[in-house]
């Protein structure tokens, strides 16, 4: 059993002190599939995650995530299946890795309708649509879920995503960046510029619906797109939508800082977390930016016992149901490794990627004391962000990850809804005393709910484009 630990006495940095004493952050972790994150636990009686194909199924959980105060009910995405050219993904189809797996923001504006205060963050690769679209996909359902709408930003570290979309293979892993720098440049230009605050009038006596004067072609020409404009949508509540990101490799770490409003991390101790947040803040003001500007997402599992003996039969339960080969074959076709040619005790140093380099970095420094191999790969995936323990054991680890900096849980879950139910019912209220968790909703766009304001602020490079379309449209 991993036991909860306590917060860790040391020095804490500003941006430390300033997270501690303030109520989390919330989201629930989930995917339109059946098997998610740890695979294998959808054979269990209570999963009711094999009904991933119905509404009501997801609307349901959004009721209960939004009553249980959840801030954001977050959607992973995938464009492909997971492994590299030619390897069989037999395993994935019988397993259910992933496949199938349906488009989250299909259902969005349904499950914001049956909400009022739940943010919705969903996935999207720069791969998988052309950034005209998109931009229009997003601003309607921010206008559909009055400004609850969040993006996280991915580049596609699955080769066969990229051969889905027309490409040989995966493209180099830096370069994904610089190709995600033009494509969010193009959906900031629609989202900011491209509309003039004022610009829609619906004045009945004139007769003027909108002012042509307002609204500006952006004329984009860069090196993969070319965007005349104008945005098809008028200014949503949050014109652009709240920015998730996950990268914590060299390069993810740059785009974060120029982009990110939340970082997702899935790093395997407060430790290394701090040290990613500490190194991504580093960043901020060289390009402008406040110290505080993001907030650090930590994924985390968790195993909720009365005693310690519950906790241990639950916790050894959860590890009987896991299926660790899917879990390796999950994580090593993310990080574009297809880990059938390597032995299970093949030393991890040994094994580059053009995939997403931040999982084998994770890996390597998640175990201490000799050379980490492919078969540590499993156990990081589904222990290493594992807290089991007690309710006031839990809180206490909490209170560790807190004080490293993160200022949010992703909730991973084992089960749905019963994941998001034990916590809620076991936890929140512990969690709410302590003052790490809210006491209610606040209202307002989930920019607000977060940040204290509907839109970008000046800070954020995005605003730039705020009147520089005003000549020659």
């Amino acid at each position: 059993m991993r036991r909860a630990t306590k917060a860790v006495a040391q020095k804490l940095n500003p941006n430390q002190e300033r997270v501690l004493n303030q109520p989390l952050l919330f989201s629930a972790f989930v995917m339109n599939t059946p098997s998610h994150i740890l695979h294998g636990v959808w054979r269990q009686p209570g999963a009711g995650q094999v009904n991933f194909n119905s509404l009501k199924f997801w609307v349901d959980l959004a009721r209960e995530l939004e009553a249980g105060l959840f801030d954001v009910l977050f959607f992973a995405d995938v464009h492909g299946v997971y492994g590299n050219i030619g390897s069989s993904y037999d395993k994935h189809v019988t397993t259910g890795l992933q496949i199938p797996s349906n488009d989250p923001s299909v259902i969005l504006s349904a499950l914001a309708y049956n909400t009022e205060h739940l943010g919705f963050a969903f996935t999207s690769s720069i791969i998988q649509e052309h950034p005209y679209n998109f931009a229009r996909k997003i601003s309607t359902l921010d206008h559909a879920s009055n400004g609850r709408i969040a993006w996280n930003i991915v580049t596609n570290g699955i080769p066969n995503g990229a051969r889905n979309f027309g490409f040989d293979d995966i493209i180099a892993h830096d370069e994904r960046y610089r190709w995600a720098d033009e494509y969010v440049e193009v959906t900031y230009k629609l989202w900011e510029g491209s509309w003039d605050e004022g610009a829609l009038l619906q004045d009945r006596h004139t007769g003027w619906h909108a002012d042509p004067a307002k609204i500006h072609r952006i004329n984009h020409h860069g090196e993969r797109y070319r965007v005349e404009g104008p945005h098809l949508v008028s200014p949503s509540p949050q014109r652009t939508p709240l920015l998730f990101q996950a990268g914590s490799s060299e390069a993810g770490m740059q785009f974060a800082a120029a982009n990110a409003e939340a970082q997702f991390l899935i790093a395997p101790s407060p430790k290394i977390a701090a040290a990613i947040i500490e190194k991504t803040r580093k960043l901020l003001p060289a390009i402008g930016r406040p110290a505080d500007s993001i907030k650090f997402f930590q994924g985390l599992s968790f195993v909720v016992g009365s005693t310690e003996e519950e906790v241990a039969r639950l916790d050894r339960e959860l590890d009987e149901a896991i299926d660790y080969e899917a879990m390796i074959t999950h994580l090593g076709g993310a990080m574009g490794i297809d880990l059938a040619d390597y032995a299970l005790d093949h030393p991890l140093t040994d094994i580059e990627t053009e995939g997403i380099k931040g999982l084998l970095t994770w890996v390597k420094e998640a175990v201490t004391g000799r050379e980490p191999t492919v078969r540590d790969i499993g156990g990081l995936a589904s222990k290493s962000s594992r807290i089991s323990g007690t309710p006031e054991q839990i809180i206490e680890a909490l209170k560790s990850w807190q004080a490293a900096g993160i200022e949010g849980v992703n909730v991973i879950n084992a089960t749905i809804p019963g994941s998001y139910t034990i916590f809620i019912e076991e936890l929140m209220p512990l969690l709410r005393t302590a003052g790490l968790a809210k006491q209610a909703h606040e209202p307002g766009t989930l920019r607000r709910k977060i940040f204290g304001h509907d839109t970008l602020p000046a800070s954020h490079h995005a605003t730039k484009y705020r009147g520089a379309f005003n000549k020659g449209s």
